[in-house]
């Protein structure tokens, strides 16, 4: 049974910590953790092997995945490129300039260890790779990354396996219409993964499935937007999440009714091969404000941005409020959690729900692993809305 010290799940942060030296880390471990209980931040440190630069607001190491098997998916560049980069696969030839050298590593958090993923100049946009472990429960994972060509019927499913080690591209039928997929991240869910655009739908399949078939989720009725609408800002007032074993969807939103008050809403889709969601719950932010717990917080009464759902109870979710992670109770309209956060990057007024992630530890980390470690802007119209 995990001790307070050793909560069962963490808000992670998204940009690790980079150690001075490759000698800072225990011998023998390629990271380290500080798991404090939410709603504190958790925090990833690397070693310069695993990220060569230094870590500044437009070039720092990014966690894109979590998963309860204790693995995570790390995007780490490994400095400036020094030559073209040229691709010669069958039915793809490329030949460009990018900055800098790739570079992709799986990092297992129970035995602290890095795997660098071969030949990382395949991947073309890592908004659309992800992580999903073997619902076998037998140590093997895959990797996948969603490529397409606007306009196109067909999408290359490119795929790397834990078992052969090795990258494999997988034509699927792409079902959706001429318009760019905005890569609003990857979730997996019962062994397969979503591809998340936050403002028109999902995108699912089995990248275990020899001959995998994409899905098509549409967000619920009259939550699309058109293409570019809201650009930049999304991320601050939706997100989708797994919480008790379902995916939920979460809107902030402007409610048109005459009174104008900003509210939130919880969908959720009933199982992993539905199409349609369920509204849960919502509620006004001007509710939440006039209990007595927000009160006793001391929180300013303003808007804040969305972090994340609570991986296990779909009443709560975390906010941005200023210096301060606040855990909400939204169908109660309570304040459950609140202190002061830290993250590496970005600044305050930048933060968003892309820069965090609700992770459920594997038991050896809820239990203390001994590779674990243990350390102690909003937008302006939304930010005037009547509460």
């Amino acid at each position: 049974m995990a001790s307070p010290a050793s909560p069962s799940w963490v808000i992670m942060g998204r940009v690790p910590r980079v150690t001075a030296a490759d000698t800072d880390l225990p011998p023998g471990a390629d990271l380290s953790l500080a798991l404090p209980a939410p709603p504190r931040v958790a925090q990833l440190t690397i070693p310069p092997r695993i990220f060569p630069g230094r870590t500044t607001p437009s070039n720092f190491p990014s966690v894109l995945a979590v998963d309860a098997s204790g693995l995570l998916l790390l995007k780490a560049d490994q400095g400036p490129a020094t030559g073209p980069t040229v691709i010669d696969l069958p039915g793809r030839q490329e030949f460009s300039w990018r900055p800098t050298v790739a570079g992709y590593f799986v990092l297992d958090a129970k035995t602290a260890s890095a795997v660098a993923l071969p030949d990382a100049k395949y991947i073309m946009h890592p908004g659309h790779l992800g992580l999903v472990a073997s619902p076998a429960d037998d140590g093997h994972y895959m990797v996948a990354e969603l490529q397409m060509i606007i306009g196109g019927d067909t999408a290359d499913l490119l795929c790397f396996s834990s078992h052969t080690g090795e990258w494999v591209s997988k034509d699927v039928p792409y079902p959706l219409p001429p318009r760019p997929l905005s890569p609003s991240g990857v979730v997996a869910l019962s062994g397969r993964l979503w591809w998340v655009d936050l403002s028109w739908c999902l995108l699912t399949c089995d990248p275990f499935a020899d001959a995998p078939v994409l899905t098509v989720v549409p967000l619920p009725e009259g939550k699309a937007l058109q293409y570019g609408e809201a650009g930049g800002l999304l991320d601050k007032y939706r997100c989708v999440g797994v919480s008790a074993g379902k995916l939920r969807f979460v809107d902030m939103y402007r409610n048109r009714n005459s009174a104008g008050a900003a509210q939130i809403s919880v969908w959720t889709l009933a199982d992993p091969d539905s199409t349609e969601w369920t509204l849960e719950y919502e509620a006004t932010f001007g509710e939440i404000c006039n209990d007595d717990s927000f009160k006793a917080a001391g929180l300013p009464r303003k808007i804040p941005v969305l972090a994340l759902i609570h991986p296990t109870n779909p009443d709560v979710l975390y906010f941005f409020l200023d210096e301060h992670m606040v855990g909400v109770d939204v169908r109660a309209r309570k304040v459950v959690d609140c202190e002061v956060y830290e993250l590496v990057e970005p600044p305050r007024e930048h933060v968003s729900s892309r820069f965090v992630h609700a992770w459920q530890l594997p038991r050896a980390l809820c239990s203390g692993s001994a590779k674990e470690t243990e350390d102690d802007g909003v937008n302006d119209e939304l930010q005037q809305l009547p509460l």
